[in-house]
């Protein structure tokens, strides 16, 4: 839940500055953070919607991989995403497809559990 509170806290203010101080950044990165930005704010909610639905029921691992899932993905796709758009980091392009990946096996193996709890 700390996880939940900081990336979602963090979506807010830095979509403030994208909106008001970013502007003056060249389009393309503006529009690859604010794609990095709609993703880390989606992912977050559905990390946070899962984590309430492990508090109310047993524990699953196939819930906690999805967990897993989507707090590697939010780091590694939106995170690496941030880092290479300010930094000369060309390492981390190779990250950010393995976050991407991360957050649509998060999806499926939520789709799983929603398939084994009917």
């Amino acid at each position: 839940m700390v996880f939940v509170g900081i990336s979602g806290c963090f979506s807010v203010l830095f979509g403030a500055w994208l909106a008001h101080a970013g502007q003056g950044l060249v389009q393309s990165m503006q529009s690859s953070l604010a794609t990095a930005l709609q993703y880390q704010l989606f992912h977050t909610l559905a990390l946070f919607c899962c984590l309430v639905l492990a508090k109310n029921k047993p524990t699953s691992r196939l819930l906690i991989a999805s967990c897993l899932g989507f707090t590697l993905g939010i780091v590694c796709f939106s995170g690496t995403i941030y880092l290479k758009s300010f930094f000369e980091l060309p390492l981390l392009a190779k990250l950010t497809p393995f976050g991407g990946i991360s957050l649509a096996l998060a999806w499926a193996l939520l789709a799983f559990e929603g398939k084994n709890t009917l």
